[in-house]
């Protein structure tokens, strides 16, 4: 009896130190990942807060086409207001006070202000977004996003220069993500179609972030973030990630499948995430 009872205790301990290994090695691949899963959030916020106010625009000025039935992000409890009379222009998207599911999946709340001087697709426009009191799945936006078309470049593509001061206060008491960003979004396909949904986009360019346990990272493009609107998600792409003193992360978005999972990289290990 005491010889079973033995085997018993040893199998236990044995149990108990594989469940603590596993739980420290999974917290361990959390730590390492964090820095790459907040750029990618911050990235994906403010990247879609111009999709919207496109979307917004087009749809309130009438200029999608008839076959634009249904909308990318916007959901139905949206409200939309242009004024193209007062100068600088002004549009507000107030997606009202309690969470409103948009078409992308995402909850929101709150508005996004954006004025401009002119169109999306006129060389020369500036556009300017703010917020207030703006929610994307319960964490809160702030900063100012300034997009400047700036023509087209040698391959014939608008682009557009992108400057980005933000900062995300994270869900449920999750602390502070500071992001501040230095991009070009090159339109690739779309630009001679008045529909949403060809339009894709390529995004290059720098960044940097404080995350909320006050580590520092900066980001520089490898290769260009591809954004197709019809995907939630960036479908390829790759970063590179340094944060603090720590090793260098490849952030991998794949090889154009439309998902939302990405690998991080660190010192040849390879590690799958999956992006919120």
């Amino acid at each position: 009896m005491k010889k079973i009872n033995f085997l018993i205790g040893l199998l236990m301990v044995v149990s108990l130190a594989f469940v603590f290994a596993s739980c420290k090695k999974n917290q361990n691949t959390v730590n390492e990942t964090s820095s790459s899963i907040d750029d990618a959030l911050a990235e994906r916020i403010y990247d879609n807060v111009s999709n919207i106010a496109d979307e917004a625009y087009s749809e309130k000025s009438g200029t999608l086409k008839s076959t634009d039935v249904r909308r990318l992000f916007l959901g139905d409890c949206v409200e939309i207001s242009l004024d193209t009379v007062s100068v600088p222009h002004a549009l507000i998207i107030d997606f009202g006070t309690e969470n409103c599911l948009c078409n992308d999946g995402r909850y929101r709340r709150g508005k996004i202000i954006v004025s401009f001087t002119g169109r999306y697709r006129h060389p020369g426009t500036v556009i300017t977004h703010g917020f207030d009191d703006y929610y994307v799945d319960d964490n809160k936006v702030e900063g100012t996003k300034v997009v400047t078309n700036m023509g087209f470049n040698e391959a014939n593509h608008m682009y557009y220069q992108i400057e980005v001061v933000g900062v995300i206060f994270l869900a449920n008491e999750g602390g502070t993500v500071s992001w501040n960003s230095s991009l070009i979004r090159e339109w690739v396909e779309g630009l001679r179609t008045f529909t949403l949904w060809d339009d894709v986009y390529l995004i290059s360019g720098t960044s940097s972030g404080i995350r909320a346990n006050g580590e520092t990272w900066q980001r520089t493009t490898i290769t260009p973030l591809r954004k197709e609107l019809g995907c939630r998600h960036f479908v390829s792409g790759i970063l590179e990630i340094t944060p603090g003193e720590r090793p260098v992360r490849i952030l991998d978005y794949g090889d154009g499948e439309c998902d939302n999972i990405a690998t991080v990289t660190i010192n040849g290990q390879v590690f799958t995430i999956y992006l919120p």
